[in-house]
């Protein structure tokens, strides 16, 4: 798959939203992870805000945990904004959850997950990137890491590129240290053809895993637990998918714990 130099911007947006967020109890006891406050504005409207910036006006939220409490907020949410059901958040993970959506996975689209946030900046550098897969890279990422005990380095989706500057490693312990290009923050744009192969991919592997869901896939413990690097490192393996790294300095956080939570809250002025 050659890349397009043909700079897309969709209008649709697909936010995977469905997970529990353990690390943030108390918080999550009465809310889903995405609805948590940080820096003074919960993390899924300054997504959407970002998102709207750019001129995405649909947005397909998968949830899961605490689906009644975002039902209950709806309004806050603004225009535009759809849910799709993950009944199965507590055994599954972000690969599986996303296809929960799959009817939505069509055409142009950018795909987030909901426990991150980023300055505007980062929307505009995504928005105008040119390829069929781009991926947002943090260059700087050890920086975001210092102090963060709780939510080690080993636990970030490293990226390394290839000679030609595409991506051609992402994921947890997908690289060294020493040799990673940058973690990728969990935001990504596709192009219609980009969608395409996303889903064919999917969609082949899911047969091959009919029935045998707790095998291993790439390097997830089983395919039910995958992530959806899991299915990008796949793609370039054996699909042969250029992604186009867009490379950022910091200007983003992920909230997975309280320690985390409390940082962003000391730090954050965008």
């Amino acid at each position: 798959m050659s890349s397009s130099a043909e700079v897309v911007r969709p209008s649709r947006a697909v936010i995977i939203a469905a997970g529990m967020g353990k690390r943030l109890q108390p918080f999550t006891d009465v809310m889903p992870k995405s609805l948590v406050p940080v820096a003074g504005r919960e993390m899924m409207f300054r997504i959407l805000d970002c998102c709207r910036s750019q001129g995405v006006d649909e947005f397909v939220i998968i949830r899961g945990y605490k689906a009644d409490v975002m039902q209950q907020r709806k309004a806050e949410f603004g225009e535009g904004v759809r849910f799709v059901e993950n009944a199965d958040y507590e055994r599954n993970n972000i690969l599986q959850s996303l296809f929960k959506a799959e009817a939505d996975l069509q055409g142009p689209l950018y795909i987030s997950y909901s426990d991150i946030f980023w300055a505007p900046e980062v929307s505009k550098a995504l928005a105008e990137a040119s390829g069929d897969i781009c991926l947002v890279i943090d260059t700087d990422y050890a920086t975001v890491y210092e102090g963060r005990t709780d939510h080690p380095l080993s636990q970030g989706e490293l990226s390394t590129l290839d000679a030609d500057g595409f991506v051609n490693k992402v994921g947890k312990c997908s690289c060294d240290f020493s040799v990673a290009f940058g973690e990728f923050i969990g935001l990504a744009k596709f192009s219609a053809k980009g969608t395409q192969l996303l889903v064919e991919t999917y969609k082949e592997l899911e047969k091959e895993y009919a029935g045998t869901t707790d095998k291993p896939f790439v390097r997830a413990p089983s395919w039910s637990q995958a992530y959806l690097c899991d299915l990008l490192e796949y793609m370039i393996e054996k699909k042969g998918a250029k992604m186009t790294p867009v490379p950022i300095k910091g200007l983003w956080r992920e909230i997975d714990t309280l320690q985390d939570k409390a940082k962003a809250d000391a730090e954050v002025t965008w």
